[in-house]
């Protein structure tokens, strides 16, 4: 398997060839609301295509599954998901997924994937200080793969890994209307931030889709400015790569409700109208609920 560390995303097969009048059909895939910041990203970069956005939040969140579960979960919707939508690419935006079952997926699916992985070149190449820190969830922190990234890309650096056990899901009040207060969050992110010897963190790697929902708070709240590195860019240049520019969209047609962005949640307890109105106010107003399988134990 090879990856773009550079870009922060996994790679996929070469570049597709569709009929020139045919739209393509874009997946956006996550365990929860993160993936939002991915496909905002990638409308921007293709706003004639076609968009799924589906969110595992019936299993949310992934870090309390075993490897073999997740693998086994997101196989399953995964399945769901092409069989029901028929997209030509999929996005696996959630770091926690993409470290782990970006293998099986293209084992088992002939569309490509694009996946996330914690941008620590990029990173490490923006540091001046050569002070940087990996802000993750539990399950992203401790894949070897990560301590990979790591060794091969920031051998140079002095790297602070820091598991996040309660930002993705305080990113998912945030946008339900619940914020929660400074404090906090403040407390999540303050391993982040290391001086030693005069030098301090200068890059904080935001290795979880989640996080980049709450990078105002997250640049108010710093001890001190540094740069975020958001991967949701360098996913969006990567699904060009592979599917073409955005041809000339010409005059404005009427868009049927066929051709609206799909929101699909496999569970959907959490949909209450403040979060219905944040997702239509991202172009998500059409929402469905299916429901896959039953949370694994």
């Amino acid at each position: 398997m090879r990856v773009d560390l550079l870009a922060g995303t996994h790679y996929a097969p070469a570049a597709m060839i569709l009929p020139p009048a045919r739209r393509p059909t874009i997946l956006i895939f996550d365990s929860g609301l993160g993936g939002l910041t991915v496909f905002s990203e990638v409308v921007r970069a293709r706003p004639d295509a076609r968009f799924i956005y589906a969110a595992d939040d019936a299993v949310f969140p992934y870090g309390r599954l075993s490897e073999a579960e997740l693998v086994a979960r997101v196989t399953l919707v995964m399945d769901h998901l092409i069989r029901r939508h028929g997209p030509d690419l999929a996005v696996i935006a959630c770091n926690t997924a993409s470290t782990l079952v970006l293998p099986a997926l293209r084992a088992r699916f002939s569309l490509p994937f694009v996946g996330t992985v914690p941008a620590v070149k990029p990173a490490a190449e923006r540091s001046r200080s050569r002070a940087i820190a990996v802000l993750a969830t539990p399950g992203t922190v401790a894949r070897d793969y990560t301590r990979d990234l790591v060794k091969a890309y920031a051998g140079d650096c002095r790297v602070t890994l820091v598991a996040s056990h309660r930002l993705a899901t305080f990113a998912e009040a945030e946008l339900a209307g619940a914020p929660v207060e400074d404090a906090a969050i403040a407390a999540e992110i303050a391993p982040c931030f290391t001086e030693e010897g005069g030098r301090r963190t200068d890059a904080v790697v935001l290795a979880c889709t989640h996080y980049p929902l709450l990078r105002p708070r997250l640049e108010r709240l710093a001890p001190w400015p540094v740069a975020w590195i958001d991967p949701a860019p360098a996913i969006a240049r990567r699904v060009t790569q592979l599917l073409g520019p955005a041809p000339s969209l010409g005059p404005a047609s009427s868009e049927t409700s066929l051709d609206a962005p799909v929101a699909v949640f496999t569970g959907g307890k959490g949909l209450c109208p403040v979060l219905r109105q944040a997702l239509a106010n991202r172009g998500l107003a059409q929402i469905v609920v299916e429901p896959v399988a039953a949370v694994p134990n």
